[in-house]
């Protein structure tokens, strides 16, 4: 359906989708009074009834689902479809999500409706760096990697934005620019000044990617960097994003952040300044009130013009163009998108199967999974396993068809085993409880299985997770003590009866310090928060009809002692890059299978000039007798003598299906920005000299070998220019 009313004036150029773009937009710009174009700046654009221009609000969220907006499919939450390390299914499962925010898109126009949540334009994905594992937001991002979180960013825009050379599907934004990452209870006040290396090493490449592949929008963040807030920076905003990599798209202000200006952040005085600062600076559209309230003010007051208003409308005005707004429904291919398609069967298929590409198998003691069919009695307990809210994650819809573990377990469990399921302890518990955990039910169980872990309840955005002391963030990065007491009873009970198996299941957005219970259980399954079908799927997974794939996007350290102040946003000591090893429990890349992987006869050119990309291939064999999932992981390091150089980088990845006892060669291509460094006066160089090269299941640690990931192959080449 037309999106421009019945009976509005079609003999207005910018009606007329045979005209070029500019034009249309220009001739479309010129019939706005100030007033009026003022008005379309704000995330809430009302309608111009006089010129057939209906309201529109910019507002709607898409993380891993058409989110708030009623019934859709949910995905895996963001940090779980980073563990599937698959761009490929990261661009079906963002189509699939574009489809559906269509067909709700086109349903509620029919109705009447344009309201927040409902529109095509989304404020996703969030390509943060999850920096530090008591982010309660670090759920929403794609890891701590910058080159993981930009390829699989990459994907999701190109899911979501699709593929047609003149109309957007739906758009993406990236978010939050630049150096946002906590704490939540900072986020209006901080003033984050990391080190010209950290900036451009670690917090703006996934941007840069993004802005590359052609991203709409992007999204600055509440707080200051070098003293300026993000959406009033001239320097994050006109001369790093404009400038220097052309970015053509519209930028928004995070919600309520230009009015932190003058009331938190105090560079301003007035509403009328911040408004003309976040203007002047680039700051397109604005979630929030201030553009509403006084930027036609601060016009005529001349602390901006009306032609950098125009400036911002255009931006705006071109996204909308792009996305048939204003065009007849059939010349829009997305226009007659079917509600059909909403939670469709399709659908709910990807759900499952992403869930189960993205749990990371931790530890398999004597292939304690998947659950022997030899198996007579199964346990099951654990505040998670029926808990539908870690299903879900934040910024979720909601599906008319959820499945948690207890549900999934039983829908897949063979007749004849006896099962039995207890709650066995909440998931929270505050300090001064202190009970003894009774577990009884565990003894004689062939397979016991916890269910523990996190819930959004705990972590999540500042105000929404009731749970947190932290406004949403963590404190500590520990399994919750009781948790940890409750697996120790189990274990106990175990111990009285026949020899058993524990499994435990951990839920949650991020690293989980569990070090006891990892020498408790026989098996340790990170399963996050895996989404509509995240019960089915761990079924799967647990009773050996699906290897878990996954691996980690993140670093687990062993304790929030081994983290540096979480105020504190130099790398250093944080990530697989600069953390001590002894600090890590599992490390960054790392996961098991329920087979064995051989990496062999790497090939890479002796030599490489600084600008030209590196291509390798190595030889990946499946030594055990089931098929499965590898992803092959390339890390770079060099040139030798470098100081403060990260240990190593991850330079190329690719997940890849090998048949029980093949070889395959895997291809790949290190880009020379793998080699790049960043002086501390800001300089980029691609310097010369010998780096090291890996390529394996894992990053390239000792800890990841002693947990059981394959021996790496290596070897080094030099980059010269001669």
């Amino acid at each position: 359906m037309n999106e421009i009313p019945t009976g509005s004036t079609s003999a207005f150029p910018f009606l007329d989708p045979d005209r070029p773009l500019e034009e249309r937009i220009e001739d479309l710009v010129g019939r706005m009074t100030l007033a009026e174009k003022c008005s379309q700046l704000r995330y809430d654009s009302p309608a111009i009834e006089r010129l057939g221009v209906p309201a529109y609000n910019w507002w709607s969220e898409a993380l891993h689902g058409v989110g708030r907006n009623g019934r859709a499919t949910v995905f895996p939450q963001a940090i779980g479809m980073a563990a599937t390390w698959d761009p490929a299914l990261v661009e079906r499962v963002a189509g699939a999500v574009a489809d559906e925010a269509r067909a709700k898109h086109h349903e509620a126009v029919r109705r009447g409706a344009r309201g927040q949540y409902q529109g095509l334009t989304f404020w996703s994905p969030n390509i943060n760096i999850f920096r530090d594992p008591r982010w309660g937001r670090g759920q929403e991002t794609w890891g701590e990697d910058p080159f993981l979180t930009g390829e699989m960013g990459a994907a999701f825009v190109r899911g979501l934005q699709g593929r047609d050379p003149k109309y957007f599907k739906t758009t993406a934004c990236a978010k939050h620019y630049a150096v946002h990452s906590g704490p939540e209870s900072q986020r209006h006040v901080f003033d984050a000044r990391p080190s010209p290396r950290d900036l451009w090493e670690t917090y703006l490449p996934a941007f840069r990617r993004l802005v590359a592949e052609g991203v709409e929008s992007v999204m600055g963040a509440y707080n200051r960097v070098y003293g300026a807030p993000c959406n009033g920076s001239p320097f994050l905003l006109e001369e790093i994003l404009r400038r220097r990599w052309g970015f053509q798209g519209h930028v928004v202000s995070d919600c309520w952040a230009i009015v932190d200006f003058h009331k938190h952040h105090k560079v301003t005085q007035t509403a009328e300044e911040s408004a003309a600062l976040a203007l002047k600076s680039g700051c397109d559209l604005n979630c929030g009130s201030v553009y509403c309230n006084a930027l036609e003010g601060a016009v005529l007051m001349g602390l901006c013009s009306e032609a950098e208003v125009d400036r911002a409308l255009r931006r705006l005005l071109r996204a909308r163009f792009r996305l048939g707004m204003f065009d007849p429904p059939e010349r829009v291919p997305y226009a007659a998108t079917p509600l059909s398609v909403v939670r469709c069967a399709k659908h709910a298929k990807l759900a499952r199967a992403a869930a189960a590409a993205s749990f990371v198998l931790l530890k398999n003691r004597d292939a304690a999974l998947p659950i022997a069919p030899t198996a007579k009695r199964i346990v099951l307990f654990g505040p998670n396993a029926a808990n539908a809210d870690v299903l879900l994650g934040n910024y979720y819809g909601i599906a008319d068809r959820m499945t948690t573990l207890l549900e999934g377990l039983v829908s897949r469990l063979p007749e004849g085993i006896g099962f039995e399921y207890r709650f066995g302890c909440p998931v929270y518990s505050a300090p001064e409880d202190k009970k003894p955990w009774n577990a009884g039910e565990a003894t004689g169980a062939d397979v016991v299985i916890a269910a523990l872990g996190l819930c959004p309840a705990m972590e999540g955005e500042e105000g929404e997770s009731i749970l947190s002391d932290n406004h949403g963030d963590r404190a500590r990065i520990e399994l919750p003590p009781h948790q940890t007491e409750f697996v120790r009873a189990i274990r106990a009970a175990m111990d009285r009866g026949r020899p058993g198996k524990l499994v435990v299941v951990l839920f949650g957005g991020g690293a989980i310090a569990c070090p006891e219970v990892h020498e408790m259980a026989d098996a340790v399954l990170w399963a996050g928060y895996p989404g509509e079908a995240g019960g089915e799927a761990l079924a799967d997974v647990l009773f050996g009809d699906a290897a878990p794939g996954g691996r980690l996007p993140f670093t687990v350290p062993r304790s929030t002692e081994c983290l540096p102040p979480f105020e504190d946003y130099s790398m250093r000591g944080r990530t697989y890059k600069y953390m001590d090893e002894s600090a890590i429990l599992y490390p960054f890349g790392f996961g098991l299978s329920y087979t064995r992987f051989r990496y062999s006869d790497l090939r890479a050119p002796a030599s490489v000039r600084p600008d030209a990309p590196l291509k390798i291939s190595v030889a990946a064999t499946n030594e055990g007798d089931r098929d499965a999932d590898e992803v092959v992981q390339a890390y770079v390091a060099g040139p030798e003598g470098a100081a403060d150089a990260p240990r190593c980088r991850l330079a190329a990845f690719r997940r890849v299906r090998i048949k029980a006892g093949a070889t395959v060669a895997v291809r790949l291509v290190v880009p020379p920005e793998a080699r790049e460094r960043v002086e501390e006066d800001g300089a980029a160089t691609r310097p010369e000299g010998v780096f090291k090269l890996w390529v394996g299941g894992a990053a390239p640690l000792a800890v990841s070998r002693a947990l059981g990931a394959p021996e790496p192959a290596a070897a080094e080449f030099r980059v010269t220019a001669g």
